[in-house]
């Protein structure tokens, strides 16, 4: 694609010619869940209609035809990441599993039966997260650490919405086994670093897992030059379907971990006393995979590599400073997050209530999120119940943020 035509993108979302409440419709809550172009819809249609059929297990037409568009996507998405190998593309439901999955691999130190020392854990362990987590990226090591009696640690979060790394080298210590944390936050837009936290992890040798939720389907992402072991992404949030999510792992790291999940298709062979399981990413995906909906996360990985990540992080921004500047002038209006952040925007606007502010913004035609947006810790640190939050795409457009700071603004006048 020449140059970034915004109407020309625009015309590829079939919902964005609808209207909400008489109103035109400006989805702004992006970070939940991206809009679908129909380069996407089409390719899933025609896969159900024309190749629909389980993968990786018979040898008739329609299997073998399901199976290469299968395995093209997962082709597409090792692309999409750095045009790295296929085979470190593991499809799971969401980055929640994916994540899952990974807590899942280890197993208490106590019942070592020969597993690879790096997915052991016991008391005197530590496992390190940020304030700033998705609960999907919380919830999965707290309870790790409730089952194998390692310690949760945690990088603070600052005044501005920034990582204190001020800390880095006595949270991450001799102790850690590994490192699990956020490179954009879905609530405070904050971009976080990755070289400085690597290079601390692997001097004490512990694994890094990184959730990239909100950065893979809004800049460009290279898994070599973030040299972190594993990486998880939702492909409803990149464009995609519902249903699918991504694992990336090292080869040498998916090689050593034990698969959580285990049934048909993983197996390499199986009697009654025992199983040899298949190598990755085959290991990881018991059961029928999401595969029509790994087909449209292909197409998508397609669509956005069309329009080019480096274009559409820069769009983004663009809509970012206008939205920054426009709130900044609604009295009583709190931002959250720092300056150079994505493009997500949190807020709350003294003296009314989140939840009505997004009531009144929806029945403007304005769709935001409100209220903890899966990140309670982070909206403890900030001492409010609830934050606004709107969130962009590539698909959206300085009128939609022109009607974003309207919307608020009424509020305000209106509520307070």
């Amino acid at each position: 694609m020449t140059g970034y035509d915004i109407n020309r993108i625009r015309g590829d979302f079939p919902i964005l010619s609808r209207s909400i409440h008489g109103q035109p419709l400006v989805y702004l809550d992006s970070a939940s869940t991206a809009q679908t172009p129909r380069q996407v819809l089409e390719a899933i249609d025609a896969h159900q209609r024309g190749h629909h059929a389980n993968v990786g297990r018979s040898a008739h037409t329609l299997a073998t035809a399901a199976t290469a568009a299968y395995e093209d996507a997962r082709a597409q998405v090792a692309g999409f990441l750095g045009g790295h190998d296929p085979d470190e593309v593991v499809f799971t439901k969401n980055a929640t599993e994916a994540l899952n999955l990974v807590a899942g691999a280890f197993r208490p130190r106590s019942e070592d039966t020969g597993g690879d020392p790096r997915f052991l854990l016991g008391p005197g362990d530590e496992i390190v997260v940020t304030e700033m987590e998705h609960h999907s990226n919380l919830l999965p090591w707290q309870q790790l650490c409730e089952r194998t009696g390692a310690t949760l640690r945690w990088l603070s979060l600052t005044d501005d919405g920034r990582l204190d790394l001020s800390d880095l080298d006595a949270v991450i210590g001799p102790r850690t086994r590994l490192v699990s944390w956020v490179h954009v936050s879905n609530i405070l837009g904050t971009v976080n670093p990755t070289q400085c936290i690597v290079a601390r992890a692997r001097a004490v040798g512990a694994l890094t897992v990184l959730d990239a939720s909100q950065s893979v389907p809004h800049r460009p992402v290279d898994v070599g030059v973030l040299d972190v072991d594993l990486l998880a992404f939702s492909g409803h949030k990149m464009c995609g379907p519902t249903g699918v999510g991504v694992l990336w792992g090292r080869a040498d790291v998916l090689a050593a971990m034990p698969p959580l999940l285990t049934g048909g298709g993983m197996v390499a062979d199986t009697s009654m006393i025992g199983a040899a399981f298949r190598a990755a990413p085959a290991c990881f995906e018991a059961g029928t995979p999401p595969i029509a909906q790994a087909v449209g996360l292909g197409a998508a990985a397609r669509y956005l590599t069309d329009v080019g990540m480096t274009a559409v992080a820069r769009h983004e921004q663009r809509l970012v400073g206008h939205a920054v500047d426009g709130l900044a002038d609604v009295p009583g209006l709190r931002l959250f997050g720092p300056p150079d952040r994505a493009g997500v925007i949190a807020f709350v606007v003294a003296g009314a209530d989140a939840h009505d502010v997004g009531a009144y913004l929806d029945q403007a035609g304005v769709q935001v999120r409100v209220g903890r947006h899966c990140a309670g810790p982070v909206c403890a640190r900030f001492g409010v119940p609830a934050m606004v939050r709107a969130s962009f795409h590539l698909y959206t457009t300085i009128a939609d943020v022109e009607a974003l700071v309207k919307g608020v603004d009424a509020a305000r006048r209106q509520l307070c």
